[in-house]
């Protein structure tokens, strides 16, 4: 079960409102690093998980989440109060309303009009929240690894709107928020080494002659080594076709229906290598409408393969930039 204390886990103390900046926030709100994801990624692992100890974990990170949805939530409806008055109330005229609500740079004034100041789950830019952002792929070794990815993306995002406001009271906020994403970070580690063996993730170990092998699939200036392909850890190799020593083609074997079927196909769409159609591209190149005067246009008749190329030539020698428009008669 749940059960809800009114009072905010951290303190948010607002200096003044400001709906630019509270359209920002929502992006910890309803977007995909944010707190809404966070809660239901880490809860619908919790319902999957099996060990009692990564259970229990997951569950208090969860709610903790929850948490810092209201908190940041908390943010971003105190932020929009003002706004949100005058938007109801109607005290201003419609110039000077628009003016202070989208003031500033941002757009705030979609989320204003669309949720009347309260906040939406949406991102920072309109978008609305998605279970896509749910990446859990239901194996520990996989799930906390994304976790502590998640984490460290979440602090990013923290870092820079905290870099976004002067506001004292949301910076604090913020401040402890981030901190948070340190913490669950350390605790989704130490349960992922925990496992032993972690990794890979899964059960099946692979092929062993690809496991440790470096392939340098892109070849030229810039080319470097270091710990992520060195002799140690890794068999650094050129890009080759075929590291399995076999065709490098793809093989199917079918039945002899299905065989006759593909062949019947292939030779019913069969291309003529040796025909040279006339197109529509060629029929558009009439020797009036998209030509020159002159050689050009005797270049460019619909006869004339190469009559676009020629057509182009004479333009380009004529100091035109634009095909002469096709006169009537």
């Amino acid at each position: 079960m749940f059960a809800h204390n009114k009072r905010l886990q951290y303190t948010v103390r607002v200096t003044e409102s400001n709906p630019g900046l509270a359209n920002l926030m929502l992006e910890q709100f309803g977007g995909p690093q944010g707190e809404r994801a966070a809660a239901c990624r880490y809860f619908t692992q919790y319902l999957a998980e099996d060990d009692p100890g990564r259970k229990d974990m997951l569950i208090d990170i969860a709610t903790e989440e929850l948490s810092h949805l209201e908190v940041i939530g908390t943010i971003v409806a105190m932020l929009n109060k003002g706004a949100k008055g005058r938007i109801s109330e109607g005290n201003e005229t419609e110039a000077e309303m628009y003016r202070k609500i989208s003031g500033g740079g941002n757009d705030s004034h979609v989320t204003q009009l669309l949720y009347g100041g309260g906040p939406p789950l949406t991102n920072s830019g309109g978008v609305p929240w998605s279970a896509a952002y749910i990446d859990t792929i239901g194996d520990p070794a996989a799930d906390l690894r994304s976790n502590i990815a998640a984490e460290s993306r979440a602090k990013i995002i923290y870092e820079r709107l905290i870099n976004m406001t002067d506001d004292p009271g949301v910076k604090d906020a913020l401040t402890f928020l981030m901190t948070r994403e340190i913490s669950h970070q350390q605790s989704f580690e130490k349960a992922l080494y925990s496992m032993q063996p972690n990794f890979p993730p899964g059960k099946l170990a692979g092929m062993p002659e690809f496991t440790n092998v470096y392939f340098n699939m892109s070849v030229g200036e810039g080319d470097t080594r270091g710990p992520w392909n060195n002799h140690g850890t890794f068999e650094f190799r050129e890009a080759e076709p075929a590291v399995d020593g076999g065709s490098g083609m793809p093989e199917i074997h079918m039945s002899a229906e299905e065989a006759d079927a593909v062949e019947q196909a292939a030779i019913r769409l069969h291309s003529d290598p040796d025909s040279d159609p006339m197109t529509g591209a060629m029929l558009g190149m009439d020797g009036g409408g998209n030509a020159v005067d002159g050689a050009g246009a005797q270049a460019a008749q619909s006869t004339d393969p190469m009559g676009a190329k020629r057509n182009a030539e004479a333009l380009k020698g004529s100091g035109s930039k634009a095909p002469a428009p096709k006169r009537s008669k």
